[in-house]
């Protein structure tokens, strides 16, 4: 297993989402969203293919609660 954040796609980070727990993911205004307990997590769009940068997973993290080794650990 990793120790390090890597760049992920957007469907890695709804696999991971749901596996750690979160539902939808659920059409929005602008962005999709995915709920766990009255926790709602946008889901960004990247653009051309490109991954989600670590940057913004780390607030994606920090918004949920998600602890790091959680998020490392949960299987892609």
């Amino acid at each position: 297993m990793s120790t390090k954040l890597t760049p992920i796609s957007r469907h890695g980070l709804i696999k991971k989402l749901m596996i750690l727990g979160f539902t939808g993911p659920y059409p929005g205004t602008k962005h999709q969203h995915m709920v766990k307990d009255g926790v709602f997590v946008m889901i960004p769009n990247p653009h051309h293919g490109e991954k989600i940068s670590i940057k913004l997973q780390k607030i994606i993290l920090k918004e949920t609660g998600i602890s790091r080794e959680e998020w490392l650990s949960a299987a892609q």
